[in-house]
């Protein structure tokens, strides 16, 4: 499997003989270059300009934007509604099975989920998290779900990066309470279920923009 971070909650995953996913595609106007990106399917976790601009992927064959189960491309996708502060902003995480090596992309979460939500979480391998506030979770939020998960990799998204026209925090804040020194980066995520680390490691992913 291969991941890799186009800025603000936008990933790309791709993993042979299954479907290419892309998450959160965002509008060009928001101070990063415009995405134009090959999928098989799109998922967009709430209807904001920074998250819901599915017309960057052209030539996609499934747009999910809602709850439910859904088997595509060899891959089972889940997807799980979570209560946001606005009712017409709500949030849904999106959970990747791909032959039980497991991605949740969170999206726009606001604050740390209920038990059962939770629940649903707990066999998580990689973790994409939102730590850069701007209405979703701020770093501390952030770290205290990881420790509640306890995760293999976890990759922070939707954090301040130069251009960007929104107002949110940098990564340093979360790797402080993380107690992260010296994280990994990478230019993509490479990863297979053998190789995943036993102990939660934080991955930066740099921006391929």
């Amino acid at each position: 499997m291969e991941i890799t971070w186009y800025g603000l909650s936008c990933f790309r995953i791709t993993e042979r003989k299954h479907a290419t996913i892309v998450t959160d595609p965002y509008n060009g106007k928001l101070g990063l270059p415009p995405l134009k990106l090959k999928s098989d399917v799109v998922t967009v976790s709430h209807d904001d300009k920074g998250h819901n601009y599915v017309t960057a992927v052209p030539n996609k064959q499934h747009s999910l934007n809602g709850p439910g189960e859904y088997e595509i491309g060899n891959v089972f996708i889940t997807g799980i509604l979570t209560a946001n502060a606005e009712v017409a902003k709500r949030n849904v995480i999106f959970m990747f099975d791909y032959d039980g090596l497991t991605v949740a992309h969170l999206g726009n979460m606001q604050t740390v989920p209920k038990q059962t939500q939770i629940e649903a979480l707990e066999q998580v391998n990689i973790l994409l998290v939102p730590v850069g506030d701007g209405s979703s979770l701020n770093a501390a939020q952030a770290s205290e779900l990881v420790s509640m998960l306890e995760p293999n990799i976890v990759i922070p998204m939707y954090y301040q990066l130069p251009g960007l026209q929104l107002e949110l925090e940098s990564v340093e804040r979360f790797l402080k309470e993380m107690g992260v020194t010296e994280p990994s980066e990478e230019s993509s995520l490479k990863i297979s279920a053998s190789s995943l680390p036993e102990e939660t490691e934080t991955v930066i992913l740099i921006p391929k923009i």
